[in-house]
């Protein structure tokens, strides 16, 4: 399976809201936390909504406009769908591969640079492509210093990034009053000097 990671568009608002509603299903649930389906879909369900998809539009027609501000890159992962490839055997037409959106990140310069939203969906996990995504957005974000959110009970991202340079902050926050995140940064680059 091929994926590619290339600027997100409008046309994708409709997709990413229930992207990061599926990743955040696969991802959050945790019983003792109180975290669970429900609670997830009443805290983020809205991403899925016709408001949540018109955010995501606005947010990437400023990245298109502005893009030294903004970084919005999704990951397609060209598959035939079974639903597709019946249609296509039935029809006698030929079928072409549909752009499933797997994963997104965005980020936004200010004082600092903020990553995140990040997300992969966990069939597409281990793959190199979050490695990638993060070598696009490291580009972007340059020498400048970089934060983040993560979920601390999400012991994978935070040694993803760890392994890019983050590191905790020792600020934490209580999500919602229940999601346990904990502040990452990496700090500027020093300048190169003249020698």
């Amino acid at each position: 399976m091929t994926h590619v990671i290339e600027p997100a568009v409008p046309d994708d608002a409709s997709r990413l809201g229930p992207l990061l509603l599926r990743a955040w299903l696969q991802t959050y649930p945790r019983r003792e936390a109180g975290i669970d389906e429900e609670w997830i879909r009443e805290h983020r369900g809205a991403a899925a909504t016709p408001e949540g998809i018109a955010r995501w539009r606005d947010f990437i027609e400023a990245a298109l406009r502005d893009p030294d501000l903004l970084f919005c890159r999704v990951v397609r992962s060209e598959a035939e769908t079974e639903a597709e490839a019946e249609v296509g055997a039935e029809s006698g037409a030929p079928v072409e591969a549909v752009k499933e959106i797997v994963g997104v990140l965005c980020g936004r310069r200010g004082e600092e640079v903020t990553l995140g939203p990040m997300y992969l969906l966990n069939h597409v996990q281990g793959q190199g492509l979050g490695d990638r995504l993060m070598a696009e957005f490291l580009d972007w974000a340059g020498a400048a210093r970089m934060c983040l959110w993560v979920t601390e009970y999400n012991e994978g991202a935070v040694r993803f990034y760890r392994r890019h340079g983050f590191e905790p902050t020792g600020d934490r926050e209580l999500w919602q009053g229940r999601l346990p995140n904990l502040r990452m940064a990496r700090e500027a680059a020093a300048p190169v000097g003249d020698g």
